[in-house]
């Protein structure tokens, strides 16, 4: 099985494209995603962006109108070497912080001078993670209007977790997809949102 995302614009095309590439498809709506099923044994199934569930006709267009980000939202992106958190209203971004922190390479020298490399690394890494959760407090976290705001994250695991504990940012939703990206920039930051807002698709080939 793989998995791709597709744009809601390009999500037609890429249904033909299965078809052209498997045989004729047929459709179905399965526990909230369009699947699809071609003559020669292939499935995919697709899947709304922010968790949606998808409830309507077994029919790509009709899933493609039923693709639409929510009115408020916003993207965490961490890694040790940076961040970027961004709040959006629908296809629209509102604000943004993109930051870029140091953080102390890895040394091969062993003893006392390890030890000390890795408290300053940790050390290094907590102030990026608190200039995180700052900025994120700012921009998502601030109000009770914005307290249930869902919430796209990628980077690092752990880093997202270190910046999520912090007590502003608790109720915010966490939904899906996990991004996997490098250190934020904002090219990075703007194929996020692409992303976030794309389909999710699973694919079996036969």
């Amino acid at each position: 099985m793989s998995e791709v995302l597709v744009p809601a614009a390009r999500l037609v095309r890429w249904v033909e494209n299965f078809a052209s590439r498997h045989g004729d498809a047929s459709f179905s709506v399965d526990a909230g995603a369009l699947v699809g099923a071609a003559a020669d044994g292939s499935t995919f199934a697709a899947r709304l962006p922010f968790d949606a569930s998808y409830a309507g006709t077994p029919d790509p267009v009709a899933f493609t109108d039923a693709v639409v980000a929510p009115d408020a939202w916003g993207v965490l992106l961490v890694r040790k070497g940076g961040f970027a958190v961004a709040r959006l209203a629908g296809g629209d971004l509102v604000e943004h912080k993109i930051g870029q922190r140091h953080v102390q390479g890895r040394t091969k020298a062993g003893g006392q001078s390890q030890q000390r490399f890795a408290r300053r690394r940790d050390n290094q890494a907590r102030q990026a993670y608190e200039a995180a959760a700052e900025h994120a407090a700012r921009i998502l976290g601030a109000g009770p209007a914005r307290a249930s705001l869902p919430l796209v994250t990628g980077g690092d695991h752990a880093a997202v977790d270190e910046v999520l504990a912090d007590a502003r940012l608790v109720r915010l939703t966490v939904t899906g997809p996990w991004l996997a990206v490098p250190d934020p920039r904002r090219a990075v930051l703007d194929r996020a949102i692409g992303d976030a807002q794309a389909v999710r698709i699973e694919v079996v080939n036969a």
